[in-house]
């Protein structure tokens, strides 16, 4: 492709060219998806394609999430805490202000094509969809996570949720199937303009239940229904990425795409076969979410609930490797955007940090400030270096948990008591990042 843009910023200083080649960006995330679940970490599951990912692109090691998923979805739209919005569990109603500039707003004010195939969950009603909010095309949940076959979500209001631009669809196939072939027909499709892939797979929430090929894929040492499902759930994943990537190569696209893999939050043990959602005849038991070597899961402030596996490929553009600086979903809009060669004309109140020196060049971040909150607001966390603080809500009050992450990455030595000075400034810089909470709460 002959596109060329100015670059702004640190991406500019990280070229010696004065104009680049401005890329597609394709952004995929898994759903629930544990930092161990992938071969890379040492899953059980094999994972070819984002093992190859990892040993030929770039690893975030210390890559952040929310706890959940649409509080994720939001930071990812606009580069802010999610608290900001008053979003902190997955929810139905709106999430956003219809006038916020979103991710696929600002990269369709720099020329790009747009495109959502897979889950939104930022609002649940078409009127509230995500051509609502930039994207050209869209397709997939509305809502949440659905029943892999019926693609039904909980019962109730929202239960039919599956779309096509926000109209409601009624199609046949395994929901990693047709995000995928989605996503594919899509590329395929694509003129010479740049364009913003978004693939939010429902992949591995639950409820799982995969097709009889990839059971018979599953290595023989995973024993158990529910283990058996969840992991071909992750490999069905992995050669759907594998598909896309498929796609680009075909249409000559690949050296001109950014890709980013991530996970919306922890992995999770809850219960499989969850009776809110349509009966799909999915198999019951707990999922075998695996968080590996941290503590938590889904849901919590913990390292397990929030640091997930983070990927970044831009052939012959992102140096390959690991880099170990603290990263977070708010970061995305500000790099993303940076390398479409788009800055925003009034201030966004952004969160996060362009990355693109980080990406680029492997140049450490300087310390900052990374704030999370927990569902219904029952917990708090910030790190800064090494230090994170976690205050959790009880009827009894407030607990304080301090850790040295350098020392004890898996969170369990409390310093709280030992080390009151650390704790004293730790829990300043929460007050100071929590002041701009709910200040861009949803309008009615």
């Amino acid at each position: 492709m002959k596109r060329t843009v100015l670059l702004f910023g640190s991406l500019a200083l990280s070229l010696s060219a004065a104009a680049a080649v401005q890329p597609n960006i394709v952004f995929i995330m898994a759903d629930d998806l544990g930092f161990a679940d992938v071969g890379f970490h040492g899953g059980s599951a094999p994972t070819p394609v984002l093992d190859r990912l990892a040993r030929d692109g770039l690893e975030l090691t210390q890559s952040y999430s929310a706890p959940v998923c649409s509080p994720t979805r939001s930071a990812l739209m606009t580069g802010r805490c999610w608290s900001r919005f008053n979003v902190t569990t997955p929810q139905n109603p709106r999430a956003l202000r219809r006038d916020t500039v979103t991710l696929p707003r600002a990269l369709k004010s720099a020329g790009y094509d747009t495109c959502l195939t897979g889950k939104w969950h930022l609002g649940s009603l078409p009127e509230d969809g995500p051509n609502h909010f930039g994207f050209d095309h869209s397709y997939g949940s509305l809502a949440g996570g659905v029943s892999p076959w019926n693609h039904s979500y909980k019962k109730g209001r929202f239960a039919q949720t599956w779309h096509r631009d926000e109209n409601f669809v009624d199609e046949q196939g395994h929901v990693t199937d047709l995000i995928a072939a989605e996503a594919v027909k899509w590329i395929e499709s694509r003129p010479d303009r740049p364009f913003f892939l978004y693939a939010p797979f429902t992949a591995v929430h639950l409820p799982v239940k995969e097709p009889a090929e990839w059971l018979q894929r599953v290595p023989a040492s995973i024993t158990g229904d529910v283990p058996r499902h969840y992991a071909a759930c992750v490999m069905h994943l992995d050669d759907a990425v594998g598909r896309i990537l498929a796609a680009l190569e075909k249409k000559g696209l690949r050296r001109d795409t950014i890709i980013v893999f991530t996970s919306d939050n922890g992995g999770s043990t809850a219960e499989n076969n969850d009776l809110q959602y349509p009966d799909d005849n999915c198999p019951g038991g707990k999922l075998p979410g695996n968080n590996t070597p941290w503590r938590g899961e889904k849901g919590d402030l913990y390292e397990g609930g929030t640091r997930v596996p983070a990927l970044v490929s831009w052939p012959g553009r992102v140096k390959p490797g690991r880099v170990d600086s603290p990263v977070q979903i708010i970061d995305w809009m500000p790099t993303l955007t940076a390398l479409a060669g788009w800055k925003p004309d009034t201030d966004l109140k952004w969160d996060g940090t362009d990355l693109s020196a980080l990406l680029l060049e492997h140049k450490p971040l300087p310390d900052r400030v990374l704030y999370a909150v927990a569902p219904n607001w029952r917990a708090r966390s910030v790190r800064y270096a090494n230090w994170k603080l976690v205050v959790t809500e009880g009827k009894k009050g407030a607990t304080a948990e301090l850790f040295d992450l350098a020392a004890d990455p898996s969170e369990s030595r409390n310093l709280a008591t030992s080390q009151p000075d650390q704790l004293a400034q730790m829990t300043r810089l929460m007050e100071q990042a929590a002041t701009r909470d709910k200040d861009a709460v949803a309008d009615d």
